[in-house]
């Protein structure tokens, strides 16, 4: 894992800083960078996170999708955890964090905010860091990439009607124009782009290789595009976090939460279902990271620079690398043991 990836939450943590000083010394600067807009889009954060997306979308390779038959229980827990728990999950903890359990210090107009950017975190699975959670578990890539393939698959349809619905269960309303030109914006057309450059790069080239030659040429544009969105959602943030520093910790709380009972529930269905383990830890990994780039961009579409949902979603790229690592660490730890269960037959358990 590259250096400047092992330490991307120091490297948040440093543009946060920058980004509360900055807006606090140039706040016309971060004003009219606000201004430039069109149609609820910001035109400078949305080149920004398509300079995030796009070289990830070059990554996925449809073509894979004819191999969803190997190991097909890895992928059904991907898919379930996905899809049917974990957007339902995270919604429920943000309800229960910030208008019950936190009630006492979250403004009631506020707490709407911040629960909507956790259910856009809890609806958008890992596209891109799940392959680099692979690589240090020793996962199978192959399968890994049919796994992120067919999620993206289905993000294409079932993100927007999932914000949708649990916006409107939580009581949120949903600007519909809005969402669907973000998955337009944000999904489509950088996904598209991706198909092209990727045929491109193979029938220039003759073979798959020198896609990941120009990705990892181009994956550091995509880091630093994260960090300059990360100084300017918080030079916009920056008033209201040096106001309420605490803020930023009660956001992380249900995240933390959602990371952690999200991976338990992945891996122990594994575990229970006999999946060798170099599928088993990215089938968790998947679930248990989130595609922080989608769910900013739509946060800031959906409810602006300055809002408690772009502020939340930047939390989560705060929060999700340690968490992951630890996950990395832990998945190593009980790779031995997952082995011998999954290469056990069942006729030869002891009978309880």
């Amino acid at each position: 894992m590259p250096l400047f990836e092992r330490y991307l939450t120091i490297w948040v943590g440093l543009c946060i800083v920058a980004g509360v000083g900055l807006g606090q010394m140039v706040p016309g600067l971060f004003a009219t960078l606000a201004s430039l807009e069109y149609a609820s889009v910001n035109l400078v954060v949305a080149v920004l996170i398509w300079a995030m997306v796009y070289p990830m979308m070059i990554a996925v390779d449809f073509s894979s999708l004819n191999r969803v038959a190997e190991q097909p229980r890895g992928l059904l827990i991907t898919l379930v955890v996905n899809w049917l728990i974990k957007p339902f999950t995270m919604a429920a903890l943000g309800v229960l964090f910030f208008k019950s359990v936190f009630a006492a210090w979250i403004p009631p107009e506020d707490a709407d905010g911040y629960i909507a950017g956790l259910i856009l975190l809890g609806a958008a699975p890992c596209t891109a860091m799940v392959f680099v959670w692979s690589h240090l578990t020793r996962g199978d890539p192959n399968y890994t990439l049919v796994q992120v393939s067919v999620n993206d698959a289905i993000m294409v349809f079932a993100f927007a009607p999932i914000v949708a619905l649990l916006l409107g269960i939580t009581e949120i309303p949903v600007p519909w124009e809005t969402l669907l030109l973000s998955v337009v914006l944000y999904v489509m057309v950088p996904l598209g782009a991706g198909i092209l450059t990727r045929r491109y790069l193979i029938r220039a080239h003759g073979d798959a290789s020198a896609v990941d030659g120009f990705t990892a040429r181009i994956k550091p544009l995509s880091i630093l595009a994260l960090l300059a969105t990360v100084v300017l959602l918080f030079g916009f943030q920056g008033q209201v976090i040096l106001d309420r520093p605490l803020l930023i910790v009660l956001i992380a709380v249900p995240l933390l939460l959602q990371s952690y009972g999200v991976f338990v529930i992945a891996y122990a269905a594994a575990w229970a279902w006999r999946v060798p383990h170099r599928i088993a830890a990215p089938c968790a990994m998947i679930g248990t990271s989130n595609f922080f780039e989608l769910a900013v961009a739509v946060a800031i579409s959906l409810f602006g620079l300055n809002s408690g949902a772009a502020l939340a979603t930047v939390v989560g790229v705060l929060v999700e690398v340690p968490v992951m690592l630890s996950l990395v660490a832990f998945a190593n730890r009980t790779r031995a043991s997952f082995e011998r269960r999954s290469a056990e037959s069942p006729l030869q358990r002891p009978v309880l």
